[in-house]
């Protein structure tokens, strides 16, 4: 077998893959070089530089301290499990309907879930916000609970794919035994759902715990803040504290890259499975 030659266009690919790896790992990179520099040597030194000492901690425990982070993870856990149940259950409600059942307004249903979609979610912020301000949920942990638990169509399209797979044969062995709509859902298809449930719980998770934009809308009492909107509190008018920032940054990360780590599988699984079948 003779030697392998590089052409041009296997030099442009790994220049690419490089360029494509320094700017996913670039960020990271500075984030973890200034969590451990103090104030002053921050001021002092270039942002890229390593610290003196990646064991000093004081700014992990200033954050937990002055930024209230345990109260952060604290809101941010009680939303993403209230979400999540409701969110769980609207969604399998949803599309078993509209995967079994056939009705005149079926298209017209899924259709509004499609240009929910479509329409970009900053046109609706202004009524958004009145009507959660009428319900009486404003800076309450209830406003973003509401914003999160609608059933999206992604969502849907997930769980039609496993209910379309689940045999009809099932449902009507059911109802033969006497079994209602509500206990065929409850019996059969919601635990033949656990795939894309699985999947769909990482993902909300994820996408939930990440979010800064509602939680700062709607929640600006200092005792509501969540995981991203502590990182605020470290700014101010002309000036921000970058290195306690980078170093609140670093705690809030963590338990999205060890979840992502660990569940990544089930992540790619779920999908993949749902497109398949």
């Amino acid at each position: 077998m003779g030697a392998y030659k590089f052409g041009v266009k296997d030099i442009i690919k790994y220049i690419t893959l490089l360029i494509g790896v320094f700017v996913v790992l670039f960020p990271p990179y500075v984030v973890i070089v200034n969590a451990f520099k103090s104030t002053d040597e921050f001021n002092r030194s270039n942002s890229l530089a390593l610290p003196d000492s990646f064991l000093n901690f004081d700014n992990f425990v200033t954050v937990f301290q002055r930024g209230g982070l345990i109260s952060g993870f604290g809101n941010v856990l009680i939303i993403i499990i209230i979400t999540l149940t409701l969110n769980i259950l609207f969604g399998t409600m949803v599309a078993y309907v509209l995967g079994r059942f056939s009705f005149k307004l079926k298209p017209l249903v899924f259709g509004a879930y499609l240009v929910a979609t479509v329409i970009p979610s900053i046109t609706t912020q202004v009524a958004t916000f009145g009507i959660i301000k009428n319900l009486g949920l404003y800076n309450t942990l209830g406003a973003p609970i509401v914003l999160y638990i609608g059933a999206d169509v992604i969502q849907i399209i997930l769980y039609l794919q496993f209910i379309r797979n689940i045999p009809v044969d099932l449902d009507e062995n059911a109802m033969v035994e006497g079994a209602s709509l509500f206990k065929i859902y409850r019996s059969i298809i919601f635990p033949l759902l656990t795939p894309a449930t699985a999947t769909l719980v990482i993902l909300k998770t994820i996408s939930i715990y990440n979010d800064m934009y509602i939680p700062y809308l709607y929640m600006p009492k200092q005792s509501l803040g969540v995981v991203t909107t502590v990182l605020m509190r470290f700014q101010g008018v002309n000036t921000a504290d970058w290195n306690l920032i980078c170093a609140a940054i670093l705690l809030i990360l963590l338990p999205t890259v060890i979840l992502y780590f660990f569940l990544q599988r089930y992540i790619f699984e779920g999908v993949a499975s749902g497109a398949v079948k």
